[in-house]
């Protein structure tokens, strides 16, 4: 299973806008971010009724600068399932290549129950 996000850089995903960075390009965070909207696409059709997922962890490297005005393309395939964890595998390209490429894992909660555990 697969989805495909599409990502046009503005001003407000740079490093600079996001204070994770002096320079005017792709914040790892806002690419973070697309990788964790296309898992979520993979498998919210698949849920039941009052569940969602949670990021647990994140295995990303970052490889390119991308300028404001590009587009970035994330591919996101679910390739594990153990219980509730699900592990993806994800890769960013642009017209250039890849961007970034890893791992993320998220977990099925209850969003009631996940809600009375929050602090």
């Amino acid at each position: 299973m697969c989805e495909v996000v599409q990502l046009k850089v503005t001003p407000d995903d740079t490093a600079q806008a996001m204070k994770s960075g002096d320079v005017p390009v792709l914040a790892t965070a806002r690419l973070l971010s697309l990788i964790d909207e296309a898992a979520c696409g993979v498998v919210n059709p698949l849920l039941n009724a009052g569940q969602t997922t949670v990021g647990m962890r994140v295995q990303i490297d970052h490889l390119a600068p991308v300028n404001v005005g590009s587009t970035v393309r994330c591919d996101c395939t679910l390739e594990r399932v153990e219980g509730r964890r699900l592990t993806f595998t994800a890769t960013v390209t642009d017209g250039s290549g890849l961007v970034a490429a890893g791992k993320v894992t998220r977990v099925i909660v209850d969003v009631d129950r996940f809600m009375e555990k929050a602090r």
